[in-house]
């Protein structure tokens, strides 16, 4: 053992079906080098959303690597990952500052969100994850995380896009080619290679074309200027601290947080999206490293909630767990803990030049406009993957009317005033209406309806790509349906295909596998013993 780690044979050579385990490492040499690999994975999303939601990225950068180191210690190193910078806030942040809060009220409003997260972690290491479900059934979760990113496509389309159309355009169509373009690593990075691409393509269209006249974020108003300013990078030393707000100099970095309300409700939505995050990133480990990691989920939701706690208390940007690097994982099988810890130690040595700050704060508006054009979507189709993960059915009037309301009106920016001085509008009153007409409509609904509902039964990750069966959740989450490839009784085949059998599947809710006619499944069975007249 050295240094809370066994060293994995003679720590240079891996066989090609060896794994590293979390509890295991390679030469410190490699680990050096597979630390760095996940620097890289989840560097343009750690310090792309704080520019996006207004916070200084050195202080994001070196607060995620603090966050990890302290996520890692609170899961007993037991579950490997990385905290880098949460999107699932954007949509709230840009609520808060609408409403004239300042970057002091959003990091006060995340850190009570990390409050409720951690909370929450407790509560289900206490009662169990089946507890989670019942109030979060997937039909809910994706869709208050479609809601969260649909919401801000007036963010793209009024502020980023005009800065610079013609260089958002190129690098959305640039971002687009890259992410299915290139294979294995780059294929992941391809925002921030898109990134790089568009700061590099500013500085020539300076040069050919000179100064822009667009819309310019900084004085919210239109100028010439030039796309590039290194003014400040120019100025800023190698070595030192992130800077201290200054907001006559309208510079953001680390400060105290304030607190208000009304601007905690608009980011509390994300606090469901995040626990879909994490619970499908925990189950994505386990399955990977072969490790029953379901008594841990609790603890994982609690870590991720004091990580985004102890980042916000200084002006920093959320915290979540990053499906790239569990990307990384899945491309080299070494799951070693140690090299997240090298990871984490060179993202706050990272946080430690302001020179790199400044570089990344004079990213040029029109380059975000490419790339957030691209992610705001993503995260909003990432709720369609959730109910296209858990099966859920659309055809069951209730899954398909109390979220159809929630995500219109947050897709609208419908508000609801309550009170001269408050009201409820966007992301907030949508998710209030999603969950909450949710219950009310199955409180109300027949008992076939409700049955057919619970087909689904598990918040899947909102970045990764794993259904429940695979995942052998029936335990945890309560499920009853079969397994992937387990035969149907017959009954209720000659019915309606809504009828429900004795056995409580739904025929709608089996799944329906690839496997073609002809050859058996693992189970021994064949495609046309279960529906021999399915027409294929």
């Amino acid at each position: 053992m050295a240094i809370g780690w066994t060293l994995k044979g003679d720590g240079k050579t891996l066989g090609p079906d060896d794994v590293v385990a979390p509890y295991e490492r390679l030469s410190w040499g490699r680990t050096v080098g597979l630390g760095m690999q996940h620097v890289v994975a989840m560097f343009g999303a750690t310090f792309v959303f704080p520019l996006i939601m207004g916070l200084n990225p050195q202080l994001a950068i070196m607060m995620s690597g603090i966050a990890t180191i302290c996520f890692l210690l609170i899961v007993r190193n037991r579950i490997p990952s990385y905290l880098g910078t949460s999107a699932a806030f954007v949509g709230g942040v840009v609520a808060i500052k609408a409403q004239g809060g300042t970057p002091a009220h959003v990091t006060g409003a995340i850190l009570v969100s990390g409050l409720v997260l951690a909370a929450v972690g407790v509560f289900i290491h206490i009662a169990g994850a089946a507890v989670l479900t019942k109030v979060l059934p997937p039909v809910v979760t994706g869709a208050v995380v479609m809601l969260i990113g649909f919401n801000l496509a007036p963010v793209v389309a009024n502020v980023y896009w005009p800065q610079d159309q013609w260089i958002g355009l190129i690098v959305m169509i640039a971002v687009i080619a890259m992410s299915v373009g290139l294979r294995g690593f780059l294929g992941r990075v391809s925002i921030f290679l898109g990134l790089l691409l568009g700061y590099v393509l500013s500085w020539v269209f300076d040069r050919v074309f000179g100064q822009i006249t667009a819309y310019n974020a900084t004085l919210d108003k239109v100028d010439t200027h030039w796309r590039v300013d290194w003014s400040g990078v120019q100025a800023a030393p190698w070595f030192g601290f992130p800077p201290a707000t200054d907001a006559a100099a309208n510079v953001v970095g680390w400060h105290l947080p304030a607190f208000n309300v009304g601007f905690v409700l608009l980011v509390l939505p994300a606090v469901i999206a995040l626990v879909a995050e994490n619970v499908g990133h925990v189950k994505a480990v386990a399955e990977m490293t072969k490790t029953d990691l379901d008594g841990d989920m609790g603890r994982a939701l609690f870590a991720d909630g004091v990580g985004t706690v102890i980042a916000t208390s200084v002006g920093g940007s959320p915290t979540t767990t990053y499906a790239e690097n569990i990307g990384v994982m899945a491309s080299t099988r070494v799951y070693s803990t140690a090299a997240y810890y090298v990871a984490a130690l060179t993202a706050i040595l990272f946080g430690l030049s302001p020179k790199f700050g400044a570089v990344v704060s004079a990213t040029p508006g029109g380059v975000l406009g490419g790339i957030t054009v691209v992610l705001y979507g993503m995260i909003g189709l990432l709720g369609a993957k959730i109910w296209k993960e858990n099966r859920v059915d659309f055809a069951n009037p209730l899954n398909l009317v109390p979220v159809a309301a929630g995500i219109i009106i947050a897709i609208g920016d419908t508000s609801l005033q309550v009170t001269p001085t408050f009201a409820l509008s966007g992301i907030a009153f949508g998710t209030l209406v999603t969950v909450l007409a949710y219950h009310l409509a199955r409180a109300l609904a027949p008992a076939d309806l409700r049955r057919r509902a619970d087909g689904a039964g598990l918040v899947v990750d909102a970045s990764g790509s794993h259904d429940l069966d695979r995942l052998g959740l029936e335990r945890d989450h309560g499920v009853r349906g079969r397994g992937r490839h387990e035969a149907v009784p017959e009954v209720g085949r000659e019915g309606d295909p809504d009828q429900v059998r004795r056995d409580d599947v739904h025929r709608d809710d089996v799944h329906r596998d690839d496997t073609p006619r002809g050859q058996a499944r693992r189970d021994g069975t064949y495609h046309d013993e279960i529906y021999p007249d399915e027409q294929r």
